[in-house]
């Protein structure tokens, strides 16, 4: 799975992913986690997500990064924002009042363009991923956060039964990928209605991830 797939979903508007309302495991996260006023979350390809619109209507200020030019223009449209947008070599930068989204390679983000986090939410990257880029991913997500605090939406599902995207990443690759660096934590498990695409019976769940 390359750049051009996402792409190319985008161009033929081919979304199943995409909800219409923010995440209920976000909203529930949130609830029993509060963050600090302005605090700064980041949300990894990202999509068109209305998590961050949730997000900043609840005082927060997001930082994002998504692969597609026309999912942010979209994002923007939908909350009716005019970004400022600069061009930053490989990456180009869309900027509004508590929010910053670099549209480009997410191994391309630094440290200077991410800044003080005080949250990951990843809510779809992590299981858009195949397998052999899914340890790069956390690793350099460390990098440039400094291990900062993480909240984790993943699946598991049988693989065997549909191929992803989205991928099953079951709780034992959770533990591998993660448990080196941060203490892993289960917050919330729910099974999907209907499984997975109407086909796998998928369970949901919500981790979070703290430095150790």
């Amino acid at each position: 799975m390359d750049r051009q797939f996402w792409i190319n979903r985008w161009e033929e508007n081919r979304l199943g992913w995409h909800q219409e309302d923010a995440h209920p495991l976000l909203i529930k996260f949130i609830a029993d986690h509060p963050l600090p006023s302005g605090a700064r979350v980041f949300v990894p390809l990202c999509g068109k997500t209305r998590d961050i619109g949730w997000l900043l209507s609840r005082g927060y200020q997001v930082v994002a990064a998504e692969l597609s030019e026309i999912a942010i223009r979209q994002l923007f449209d939908e909350q009716g924002i005019i970004p400022t947008i600069r061009e930053l070599n490989s990456l180009k930068h869309f900027i509004a009042p508590g929010l910053d989204i670099y549209v480009g390679d997410v191994f391309d983000l630094t440290r200077e363009h991410v800044g003080l986090v005080d949250l990951i939410h990843d809510r779809a990257a992590m299981v858009a991923l195949p397998d052999d880029m899914r340890a790069r991913y956390v690793s350099h997500l460390a990098e440039i956060t400094d291990s900062a605090r993480q909240f984790v939406i993943s699946f598991d599902y049988d693989q065997n039964l549909i191929a992803g995207p989205p991928f099953s990443v079951p709780q034992s690759q959770i533990k591998a990928l993660y448990g080196p660096s941060y203490t892993t934590t289960l917050l919330f498990q729910r099974d999907i209605p209907g499984g997975l695409k109407g086909i796998a019976p998928t369970t949901e769940q919500g981790w979070l991830m703290e430095k150790q």
